[in-house]
């Protein structure tokens, strides 16, 4: 499963995807991050979430132009909370490139066509 979620951010992680372990904590912190990009217009107008390797990134996104983004913001929620670095300059620059991600994320979701006058 090279598209799962759960697999895909355990790699990121540097966690193999043999290694279940952790899997209920870092599906948890994926669920959130979910929410937040859901509450910012990202994704399917229905709240996602996964609660295993079964989902895959398709399930979640087919705009491909944030695709790539969007593993990176999971990645950095999960990381940011999960396996902080061990110097505030790192979490410093992990957690401005998060901003920047939700901004850039935000700014590319578009306007539907119901709220524009």
């Amino acid at each position: 499963m090279a598209n799962s979620i759960l697999t895909e951010t355990k790699q990121m992680l540097g966690i193999p995807a043999t290694d279940v372990v952790f899997d209920i904590d870092i599906v948890i912190l994926i669920n959130s991050a979910f929410m937040v990009l859901n509450q910012m217009g990202v994704g399917p107008e229905t709240p996602f979430s996964i609660d295993d390797s079964i989902a895959e990134w398709d399930d979640f996104l087919t705009e491909i132009s944030t695709y790539q983004a969007v593993k990176s913001y999971i990645y950095l929620s999960v990381r940011l909370v999960f396996d902080p670095p061990g110097t505030s300059f790192l979490i410093d620059s992990l957690a401005r490139t998060k901003q920047e991600l939700e901004w850039r994320l935000a700014v590319q979701v578009p306007i539907p066509p119901e709220v524009i006058p």
